[in-house]
């Protein structure tokens, strides 16, 4: 009777809203053919397949089962330590500053008065979110090129008389590439950080005000404390992305001279591929891939829950 009688007001809730679920629709359908259809794809990375003119599913279903054969050879090539070493040593890189540089933005943001100076600091700041990595690889390029904007100021201050190769040496391939990547994402995530400060209760500030704080000390004991549960929620993202370095910036500033640097899994698995056809060797390693940042977020998720009671879930 009691289970009828949940069901019969599940119905009406239903009803009530079918509105509200109705619009839930298209983000379902864009959810299943982008999220969930393409993993039918995994299969590839336990087949030898081979590409032909014929259908494609019969092709891709009745390729030969070979197990873990991309995997071990992924594993026991001579790129592999290469190719992590890039991977994570730029992703942490990446994430050191990417993350800090948006907080500190937020919170500089949050103590100025003018509001005209603000919504300017923050429309130039997030505005390189919206630009493609074409445009913005081509910006840095130029930046960074012999005669560039870069090497002409470091001649005028004196600091080297020659012109620096920052793209042709990999030494500078990682700082450039987490520089970019800050430079492209913090006005964006700084927003995150804006809001969950404007959350917070203006009451607290002004008793800190009347307890003789000063701006400084309600950064350090209200501003940041608060914004704890949401810096652990976006650290669990970030880690998780720690192998998901991104594409675009590593093919467009990589070049053969600093390969040894810019060569990371998603640069790979392109090469092998679709350059050179191999789509199960490449279907293994992207699934490896997957596999490493889920049990990335498993695992600082569960660290995160049990060091500061705050996870993403």
């Amino acid at each position: 009777m009691i289970n009828q009688a949940s069901r019969l007001k599940l119905s009406k809730k239903i009803v009530k809203q079918r509105y509200l679920y109705l619009m839930l629709v298209p983000g379902f359908i864009w959810a299943i053919l982008f999220s969930y259809g393409p993993m039918l794809g995994l299969y590839m990375a336990f087949v030898d397949y081979k590409p032909t003119l014929g259908n494609f599913w019969s092709t891709f279903l009745n390729s030969e089962f070979v197990g873990f054969q991309w995997f071990t050879l992924f594993f026991a090539g001579d790129d592999f330590l290469l190719i992590m070493r890039n991977t994570l040593v730029s992703s942490m890189l990446t994430i050191g500053i990417g993350f800090l540089v948006p907080i500190l933005i937020a919170v500089a943001l949050n103590e100025v008065r003018s509001a005209s100076f603000k919504r300017i600091v923050q429309t130039a700041s997030y505005m390189p979110y919206f630009i493609s990595w074409v445009i913005a690889a081509n910006i840095f390029v130029t930046l960074l090129s012999a005669d560039g904007v870069v090497n002409e100021l470091l001649k005028l201050l004196g600091l080297t008389k020659e012109s620096v190769l920052f793209l042709q040496e990999g030494k500078y391939f990682w700082g450039i590439v987490a520089g970019a990547n800050t430079w492209k994402e913090m006005g964006y995530s700084s927003i995150i950080y804006l809001a969950a400060i404007a959350s917070i209760n203006p009451e607290l500030y002004e008793a800190a005000k009347v307890d003789g704080a000063t701006r400084v000390k309600q950064i350090f004991h209200i501003t940041l404390p608060l914004l704890k549960p949401t810096i652990v929620i976006l650290l669990i993202l970030a880690v998780g992305n720690i192998v998901n370095t991104g594409f675009d910036q590593y093919f467009l500033l990589g070049n053969s001279l600093n390969r040894d640097y810019s060569d990371v899994i998603d640069t790979y698995s392109f090469r092998y591929g679709i350059q050179n056809g191999m789509f199960s060797y490449a279907s293994a390693v992207g699934l490896f891939k997957s596999v490493v940042a889920f049990i990335m977020v498993l695992g600082v998720n569960s660290l995160a829950r049990r060091m500061n009671n705050n996870s993403l879930f």
